[in-house]
C-alpha cells in the first residue's frame, strides 16, 4: 500500500463517504443540551463539595 493511496482511504474514511456522513438519530439540539445539562450538573457538584471557601 503506497503512502498516496493511504491517504485517499483515510480522506474518504474522515467524509463519511461510504456512510452518508452524520447519522438521523444525532439531533445536535439535543446533544448540546445534554452536554450542557450534565456540565452543570457536575458544577453544582463541585460547589456543593466546595462549601469551606
Amino acid at each position: 500500500m503506497s503512502l498516496h493511496s493511504t491517504a485517499l482511504n483515510l480522506v474518504s474514511l474522515a467524509e463519511g463517504a461510504e456512510h452518508g456522513g452524520n447519522h438521523d438519530s444525532l439531533n445536535p439540539y439535543v446533544t448540546g443540551g445534554g452536554a450542557l445539562l450534565a456540565l452543570l450538573l457536575l458544577l453544582w457538584v463541585t460547589t456543593r463539595f466546595n462549601r469551606d471557601r
